[in-house]
C-alpha cells in the first residue's frame, strides 16, 4: 500500500510553537517511520490551540500472558505521549486475538479461544502498568464494537476494501505465490484492526514495523467513514539477546519484564557492547544528549561495561526497585568473580546414585537430560564450582551447589 499515493482529508493550518517542535523530536526518537509527520505536527498544533488532548492508540493482542523488554518499545513511545498530556488507549484485541494476526507469517496462525484470551488479557495491563501510568490511560477491549457488527456489518465493513489492496501485503503476497494456503478468515484481520480506529477515533497508531500494512488499512478505513484519517508511528522490532533475532520467547532471546531483577541484570550484561546503544537507544529513559555524551566517553576510552552496567540497573530499578538493582550488580559481580549466589533454589532428588543429566534435568536446570548432556561437553557444568567434564558422572548422596551456565544455580540435596 503506497501512502504518498493516497489522499489525506484536508488537516487546519496551526502554526507550530518551540513546546510543538518538542513534542514533535519526543515522538520521532527511535522511531521507524511517522507517517505523515506534517500531518502530526498540525494535529500537535490544533490539540496545543484548542487544548483538546490527542487520542493515541496502541492494541495488543493477548497471544501469550507474558511481556518482554520487546514489547515495552512502544510502551515506552506510548507513555512518552502520555506524558505530554494525551489520551493513550490500551486497545486489548480480545475479540481479533482469536481470528490470529497473520502478520510475517507463512502459515495460518491457529485461532486462540475466548478462554485463553481471557486468561492471558487479566496480567497484561498490570505488566504494561510498569510502563505506562495506568491513572491516565483509558482501557479498551475490541469485542466492544467487534461482536456487535454481526454478520450484516462485517459484510458492509468488507465492502469498503478491496481484496487488490489485501493481496499487497507482503506475506499473503509470498504465501499466494508460494502456494500457501490462506484462509478467508485472516484477510478479515487487517480490516477489524482497522475497524478499531474508526471505533476509537484515533488520532495516531502506534505498532512494531510489522504491523505497517493494518496500520494503513485503519487510516483508509477512517476516510472512508468520514472521520480524519489517523497517522502512524512504526516502532522498531527491537533484536533479542543474540543480536540477531527480534526478541521473542519462542527463540529464548528474551528478557520478560516480570522476571527477577537479577536474572534481567545478567542477561542484559551478556548483550555485545555494539548492540548495547540499540538498547540504549530503544529503551532507555536518558535523553539523547545523555546518551551521546555516553558514546563519547567510551569514544575516548571508558571501559563499555560500566556504561552497560549503567543502563542494566535503569531497567532493573525501572521494573523493580533501586534496591533490586544494587543487589543485581553484587550477585552479578560475585558471579563474575566465580561466586555463588546467596539466594539459588534448593531441590531435594531421590535416587541416588544419580547421573549428571538426570541431576540437571530433575533439578530444572535443563530442559532435557540430551541438552544436560551437551553442555557437559561444551563445558558449562560445574558441581561445587568444579567443571564437570565426564558425561557420566554419578552424584551420590549428599549436597551439592550444580551450575550451568553462569546464571543457573542449585542447591541439591541426593538421597
Amino acid at each position: 500500500m503506497n501512502e504518498k499515493n493516497s489522499r489525506s482529508a484536508p488537516v487546519e493550518e496551526w502554526p507550530l510553537s518551540s513546546s510543538v517542535r518538542e513534542a514533535l523530536a519526543i515522538t520521532l526518537r527511535g522511531c521507524d517511520e511517522l507517517l505523515i509527520e506534517s500531518e502530526f505536527a498540525r494535529k500537535l498544533a490544533r490539540s496545543e490551540k484548542t487544548g483538546k488532548p490527542l487520542r493515541i492508540k496502541l492494541g495488543l493482542d493477548p497471544t501469550a500472558p507474558d511481556l518482554h523488554l520487546g514489547h515495552t518499545v512502544v510502551l515506552n513511545k506510548m507513555r512518552q505521549l502520555q506524558d505530554l498530556g494525551h489520551v493513550v488507549i490500551f486497545l486489548i484485541g480480545d475479540f481479533t486475538s482469536m481470528i490470529g494476526d497473520p502478520s510475517g507469517r507463512n502459515v495460518t496462525r491457529p485461532p486462540l479461544t475466548r478462554e485463553q484470551v481471557k486468561e492471558n488479557a487479566m496480567t497484561y495491563f498490570s505488566q504494561a502498568s510498569l510502563v505506562l501510568d495506568p491513572e491516565r490511560t483509558e482501557i479498551r477491549y475490541n469485542s466492544e464494537w467487534s461482536d456487535e457488527l454481526g454478520a450484516r456489518g462485517m459484510i458492509q465493513l468488507a465492502s469498503q476494501y478491496t481484496l487488490a489492496r489485501i493481496m499487497e501485503r507482503d506475506d499473503f503476497a509470498k504465501r499466494f505465490r508460494n502456494g500457501n494456503p490462506i484462509s478467508v478468515h485472516e484477510l478479515l484481520y487487517p480490516l477489524m484492526q482497522g475497524y478499531d480506529s474508526v471505533a476509537l477515533k484515533s488520532d495516531m497508531e502506534l505498532g512494531g514495523t510489522d504491523q505497517k500494512f493494518n496500520l494503513l488499512v485503519g487510516r483508509e478505513l477512517q476516510r472512508q467513514y468520514g472521520q480524519e484519517p489517523q497517522c502512524i508511528l512504526t516502532m522498531p522490532l527491537l533484536e533479542g539477546l543474540d543480536g540477531v533475532e527480534k526478541m521473542s520467547k519462542s527463540k529464548g532471546n528474551y528478557v520478560g519484564i516480570t522476571e527477577p531483577g537479577n536474572v534481567m541484570f545478567g542477561k542484559l550484561m551478556s548483550i555485545s557492547d555494539e548492540m548495547m546503544w540499540r538498547y540504549y537507544d530503544l529503551l532507555s529513559f536518558r535523553s539523547i544528549d545523555e546518551i551521546e555524551r555516553l558514546k563519547e566517553e567510551v569514544r575516548n576510552g571508558r571501559n563499555p561495561r560500566d556504561v552497560k552496567v549503567a543502563f542494566c540497573q535503569e531497567i532493573v530499578t525501572r521494573f523493580h526497585s533501586k534496591a533490586d538493582a544494587d543487589a543485581a550488580l553484587e550477585d552479578f559481580m560475585a558471579r563474575s568473580r566465580g561466586g555463588i549466589p546467596d539466594d539459588i533454589p534448593s531441590v531435594s532428588l531421590n535416587g541416588a546414585p544419580l547421573g549428571i543429566g538426570q541431576v540437571l534435568k530433575q533439578a530444572g536446570l535443563c530442559a532435557s537430560t540430551s541438552e544436560a548432556l551437551r553442555l557437559v561437553d561444551q563445558g558449562g557444568v560445574r558441581v561445587d564450582s568444579s567443571t564437570v567434564s565426564d558425561r557420566g558422572l554419578k552424584l551420590g548422596a549428599g549436597t551439592f551447589v550444580v551450575q550451568v551456565g553462569k546464571r543457573k544455580f542449585a542447591k541439591v540435596t541426593l538421597s
